[in-house]
């Protein structure tokens, strides 16, 4: 039980195991001290940081809503407030720019493209464990971020498709990505080698690429990543049990623009194409055990990334989500 918080329901939940997806926690109207403003409400999120802590363990994702969060700034304090350290987006695919503080916008990619399902950076070895994202402008329609449970994927991927999975967790996947020099926002996988290493130069890229186990090839106008063989399946040791910890789907069905071919982007560790049936057939289980919202103004989505992997879906403007990255 919880002084500041109080679990409420919305029509768009899913019960799992008796938990709700997302649990969605409002201000409690019960409450000795209301978090009415914004210093009241990080202080609250200090205070009650065990049991926040315990619901996004139990839940895999929790959403914020009906709290005084409006601006980039406000969202920023909230994100401090929970204590977690901030990871630099390295080695990244996504458009996206500095807002203020630890925040930055989502996927800046034109709004008629759709965001197939990932884990955050699941296609290098040092990826967030929690994510944050914030409606600061609620959709024109559509653009809701849709996310699903990784291990009840992996289970119904097994179920389904027994030896695919077991080719997976013998090779694991081979990720393979052309990009330019500078961001292409046309693309949603258009963010240049520059942005992703964060540096102008290249032998300081192919440091870093390397402390993330990816090899750089040079090309004329751009840059070759190639990344892998990576785990297709990882062990969620916190609450025992295997989840779909890639960007198979996603790179598969989504990685495409001017430099790539999205068969070509990923494979087998063995370097084997995936078989494009099965691959769609995942993209099919994904939708069917996913949830999404529309969103709310002030509402924050806090992610389990170990948990849950997100999409998002096409939108007509004005829409503006924000979000916040921590190891």
């Amino acid at each position: 039980m919880s002084e500041t918080f109080l679990e409420f329901q919305i029509p768009h939940q899913k019960l799992f195991n008796g938990i709700q997806f997302p649990l969605v926690l409002s201000p409690n109207p019960k409450s000795q001290t209301p978090p009415s403003s914004l210093s009241l409400f990080t202080q609250a999120i200090k205070t009650e940081k065990t049991f926040l802590n315990s619901v996004l363990h139990k839940s895999g994702a929790v959403l914020l809503r009906g709290f005084p969060v409006n601006t980039a700034s406000d969202f920023n304090d909230v994100v401090e407030a929970f204590g977690f350290e901030e990871l630099p987006y390295v080695g990244g695919a996504a458009p996206r720019n500095k807002v203020v503080g630890r925040v930055s916008t989502t996927n800046d990619s034109p709004p008629d493209q759709k965001i197939p399902f990932h884990h955050e950076m699941a296609q290098v070895t040092t990826f967030p464990s929690k994510l944050f994202f914030f409606c600061e402008v609620e959709p024109g329609s559509g653009g809701e971020t849709p996310i699903v449970l990784s291990h009840l994927v992996y289970e119904k991927v097994k179920e389904r498709h027994p030896e695919f999975v077991e080719r997976l967790e013998k090779h694991g996947l081979l990720y393979t990505r052309v990009i330019g020099e500078d961001d292409d926002p046309s693309s949603h996988i258009g963010r240049g080698w520059k942005s992703t290493f964060l540096t102008k130069d290249k032998s300081v890229a192919e440091e870093r690429a390397a402390n993330l186990g990816m090899k750089l090839e040079w090309l004329e106008d751009s840059v070759k990543t190639i990344m892998g063989p990576i785990p297709a399946i990882k062990f969620d040791k916190t609450r025992q049990r295997k989840i779909w910890f890639n960007s198979m789907v996603s790179a598969y069905t989504g990685w495409e623009d001017a430099r790539n071919d999205p068969v070509k982007a990923v494979t087998f560790g063995d370097g084997k194409p995936l078989p494009a049936d099965i691959i769609y057939d995942c993209e099919n289980i994904l939708e069917e055990e996913s949830v999404a919202f529309p969103w709310q103004k002030g509402d924050v989505l806090l992610l389990d990334n170990w948990a849950a992997l997100h999409a998002r879906r096409s939108f007509n403007p004005p829409r503006r989500i924000l979000a916040s990255l921590c190891k």
